[in-house]
C-alpha cells in the first residue's frame, strides 16, 4: 500500500513540474519582456475601496499620487463607511503630495442585497468615473493597503497598450518579515500559482482566467463589454471572477512584481488563518464533496512524500523521497523571489498541513454563518453568483 501511495505522490509531482504551465518557475513577471513605451500615455482613474484603513491610506495614496506617470492619473477613493478617519487621512496624504486636485473622495453607501461590500465600493467608484466629462481609457482597481514604487505603472500600462489587453494584473509582493509571514506567505503565492498557472492565464487561447485584486488595470470599454462590475456583484473572490469575465472579451495578463507591495501585516499564524478562511470555502463552491477531495489531494501531494520517506522502507521509501525532493525543488523559485533560505522548502509539508486546517476552518465558519467575514461584514454566498 505504501508503495502505491508513494508512486501516486511521485506521479502528481511529475505532472505538476512538467505539465502544469511551469507555474513553479515563477517566471511571469512585470520586469521581463517589457514592451516598448507607448508614444502617447492613456488617462487612468485609480479606484480605491477603503474601509477603516487610516493606518495605511497615507502611504498607499501617496504612492499613487507620486507616480512617475506621463499621462493623466486621478484617484477616486471610495470611503466605505469608515469609522477611523480614513477620509481625513486620505485628504492629508493628497495635500502632502501636492495633488489634492487629483483626489476625489466618494462617500460609500451600504451595499444593496446581493452585493459584496468591496465589489459595491468598486461599483460606486466606477460610477463616479463614468460621470466624468472625459472618461479615462483605463480603470486601476487597487486596494487601500497597496503601495506602488514610483515607476510601477508605466510598464504595466505599456504591456496593456502593446497587447491590447482587457485586463493586466499584478500579484503584489506580500509582506514577508515575521516568522509567520516567512512560513506562510511564499506558500500562499506558490499555491495560487499552482491553482492558476500564470502562463495559462496569459495565453489568449487558454480558458483559464485569474487576477490578483490588489492591482488590476482594466480597459474601461472592455469592462463595459463584460457587463461591468455589476456582473460580479456577489463574488467573494472578486478578482478571479472579474478576470474570467474580462477574458471573454479580450486577452488578459497576470504576473508577479517587485514594484508593488502589500502594507498588510500578518504577524501571527491566526492572521494568516483568517485571510485564508475568508475565501477558501467559497473557492470550493461551498461543496462538502470538493472540500473532501481538496483535503485528500493535498494530503497525497504534500503529506504522503515525507511520511512514507520517514516511515516506509525499500522502494516505497525511495520513491517517496524522490517525490519530496521534487516538491522542494519546485518551491525554490518562489523562495528566491521572496529572498528566503532554500531550507524553507523542507517544511512545505507542515505549512500545507496548516493550510488544510485553514480550509476546514473556512467551511466551519461558513456553517456558523460567519463565512467571508471582513471588517464586520459577512459576505459568503450572498447571491449565489459565480
Amino acid at each position: 500500500m505504501t508503495t502505491g501511495l508513494a508512486i501516486a505522490a511521485l506521479a502528481v509531482w511529475l505532472y505538476l513540474l512538467v505539465a502544469r504551465g511551469a507555474f513553479w518557475r515563477a517566471g511571469e513577471r512585470d520586469d521581463r519582456d517589457v514592451p516598448a513605451m507607448p508614444s502617447a500615455w492613456p488617462d487612468i482613474a485609480a479606484v480605491v475601496p477603503a474601509r477603516d484603513e487610516a493606518e495605511v491610506i497615507a502611504t498607499s495614496l501617496g504612492s499613487l499620487l507620486r507616480q512617475d506617470y506621463p499621462g493623466s492619473l486621478r484617484v477616486v477613493l471610495v470611503d466605505d463607511q469608515s469609522q477611523d478617519g480614513t477620509a481625513a487621512a486620505a485628504r492629508q496624504a493628497a495635500t502632502d503630495a501636492r495633488a489634492a486636485d487629483r483626489l476625489t473622495i466618494v462617500s460609500g453607501r451600504s451595499p444593496p442585497a446581493g452585493w459584496v461590500g468591496k465589489v459595491w465600493a468598486m461599483q460606486q467608484g466606477a460610477e463616479h468615473v463614468a460621470s466624468l466629462a472625459v472618461a479615462p481609457r483605463y480603470l486601476l482597481f487597487t486596494d487601500a493597503d497597496i503601495a506602488y514604487d514610483t515607476d510601477a505603472l508605466k510598464p504595466l500600462v505599456a504591456r496593456a497598450e502593446a497587447g491590447g489587453l482587457a485586463l493586466a494584473s499584478l500579484m503584489v509582493k506580500l509582506r514577508c518579515e515575521t516568522w509567520s509571514e516567512r512560513a506562510f506567505v511564499p506558500a500562499f503565492v506558490f499555491f495560487f500559482q499552482m491553482l492558476y498557472p500564470f502562463a495559462w492565464v496569459n495565453r489568449p487561447d487558454h480558458p483559464m482566467g485569474a487576477a490578483a485584486g490588489g492591482c488590476m488595470l482594466v480597459r474601461r470599454e472592455a469592462l463595459e463589454a463584460a457587463g461591468g462590475i455589476d456582473a460580479i456583484r456577489g463574488a467573494l473572490i472578486d478578482d478571479c471572477a472579474l478576470a474570467r469575465r474580462m477574458k471573454a472579451v479580450g486577452p488578459i495578463w497576470l504576473g508577479l512584481t517587485d514594484r508593488v507591495h502589500s502594507l498588510r501585516p500578518y504577524p501571527r499564524v491566526s492572521d494568516i488563518r483568517r485571510m485564508v478562511a475568508r475565501t477558501a470555502y467559497d473557492q470550493l463552491k461551498y461543496s462538502p464533496l470538493l472540500l473532501a477531495g481538496t483535503i485528500g489531494g493535498m494530503a497525497l501531494t504534500y503529506l504522503a512524500p515525507p511520511l512514507v520517506t520517514v516511515l516506509g522502507t525499500g522502494w516505497a521509501q525511495a520513491i517517496a523521497a524522490a517525490a519530496w525532493a521534487l516538491m522542494v525543488i519546485a518551491y525554490q523559485p518562489t523562495l528566491r523571489f521572496y529572498r528566503l533560505s532554500p531550507l524553507w522548502g523542507l517544511v512545505l509539508p507542515g505549512v500545507a498541513l496548516a493550510y488544510m486546517a485553514f480550509t476546514l476552518d473556512s467551511a466551519y465558519q461558513h456553517s456558523r454563518g460567519r463565512g467571508g467575514l471582513w471588517k464586520g461584514r459577512v459576505h459568503a454566498n450572498v447571491s449565489g453568483l459565480r
